[in-house]
């Protein structure tokens, strides 16, 4: 299946790793990689994660600290977010 990387989930993996780049490069360059890897996997084996908080959506643990949000369409894996699992999932509306 082809695995595409929204703008939001772009925007959350650069910003976890300028956050780890901070204190670490190689660690950072390990967790990119980690994401990269993820996303391949999904790629092969789309139903891995669990059911998500959202429906329609999937959720699957990468690293005890973040999760990959996906949905699956046809024969394409949506990336829509890559959350940290301290965080707010899914976001409270501003309203």
């Amino acid at each position: 299946m082809r695995v595409i990387w929204t703008p939001q989930a772009e925007l959350d993996r650069l910003d976890i790793f300028q956050y780890i780049i901070n204190d670490n490069q190689a660690a950072a360059l390990r967790m990119d990689e980690l994401f990269s890897h993820a996303g391949e996997r999904l790629g092969r084996i789309p139903q891995m994660g669990r059911a998500g908080v959202i429906e329609g959506t999937r959720e699957y643990v990468v690293h005890r600290n973040y999760r990959l949000v996906y949905e699956i369409a046809g024969d394409e894996i949506w990336i829509l977010a890559l959350v940290h699992t301290a965080r707010q999932w899914p976001p409270k509306d501003p309203a």
